[in-house]
């Protein structure tokens, strides 16, 4: 390793950044009840193609209107269609599948543990975003939050549910990687500009997948629906992927994906008061470790704790 790899100056939330992680925190949390609402009468596969089609018109007319410099699309569609991959098209599928089989606060909790897999993607990728003793705890508590909600006996009575959270997993994973992928690969381009290409990206692989594996997509939906799609793609896409790539410039990779904190208290409360959800005592202590493994994770909570008993 070399020494300017070890001397980097680590990545930290500023105060501006905080406000994104809360408002990306409070949308994505509205985003379970929505595919909750959309599995009802949608494929899967038209929810994510969709959603990210919807997101990238609305995107790309932001980016013309405001006349924002557009990369070479030569130098950039691989860029755009990898990370769309990781960050879209692949997570949202796998999260709209998993939502057939467990309830949308249980997928909240679990989309927590993308700030796991973020931080460790992160070490492994960048100088400035060291694992270290304490990442490293923060991590360990985590993990272990993501095994008590699952529960070991998911696997000696494998079925459904368990497969629909072992898939929220995968999904997570792809969240984590997509922070430090998207911080290498987009980080030169506008907020904007990177969030519309990435989408497109995202689409150039949704769409053709859902007509061949679900065929044209049915033309009239109920007003809920329409509604719900139109929320999962202005507001918890286009909107929240704006603000993304905005704090990851600022926070980094594994500092961004701290919003997932804020995400599953709202997709929690949302199940319960509109789809009238319940979780297991499981399922909240399983969160209970993963919000402690995030927040030794930041830090902040143990150096104000470490100050007070100074003083």
């Amino acid at each position: 390793m070399q020494e300017d790899d070890i001397m980097a100056p680590q990545k930290t939330i500023t105060p501006a950044a905080w406000v994104g992680l809360f408002a990306m925190g409070f949308l994505w949390g509205w985003s379970f009840l929505a595919v909750a609402i959309l599995i009802r009468e949608l494929p899967v596969t038209w929810i994510v193609a969709g959603r990210v089609s919807i997101a990238a018109l609305v995107l790309w007319a932001y980016v013309l209107l405001k006349g924002l410099p557009v990369p070479p699309l030569s130098r950039y569609i691989w860029r755009f269609v990898l990370v769309g991959s990781i960050t879209s098209a692949v997570p949202f599928l796998l999260i709209s599948w998993a939502q057939h089989h467990i309830p949308s606060g249980l997928a909240g909790i679990l989309n927590a543990s993308t700030a796991i897999f973020g931080v460790l993607f992160a070490a492994l990728i960048f100088a400035d975003e060291k694992l270290g003793l304490r990442k490293g705890t923060g991590v360990a508590l985590g993990v272990s939050g993501i095994i008590t909600v699952i529960g070991p006996e998911a696997l000696k009575s494998f079925d459904l549910t368990s497969l629909g959270q072992l898939t929220m997993i995968a999904a997570t994973m792809c969240y984590g990687l997509s922070n430090s992928v998207g911080r290498v690969l987009l980080s030169d381009l506008r907020p904007e500009v990177a969030a519309a290409g990435m989408l497109t990206g995202a689409a150039l692989l949704a769409l053709p997948v859902a007509l061949i594996g679900s065929g044209l997509p049915p033309l009239s939906l109920q007003p809920e629906t329409l509604g719900a799609l139109l929320y999962l793609a202005v507001m918890s896409t286009s909107l929240t992927y704006i603000i993304y790539y905005k704090v990851i410039k600022v926070a980094g990779a594994g500092n961004t994906s701290l919003t997932t904190l804020i995400v599953a208290p709202v997709s929690i409360a949302l199940g319960a008061l509109v789809l009238g959800e319940s979780l297991s005592a499981q399922a909240y202590l399983g969160f209970g470790l993963i919000a402690l493994g995030l927040l030794v994770i930041d830090g902040r909570v143990l150096r104000r704790l470490r100050g007070r008993n100074a003083t």
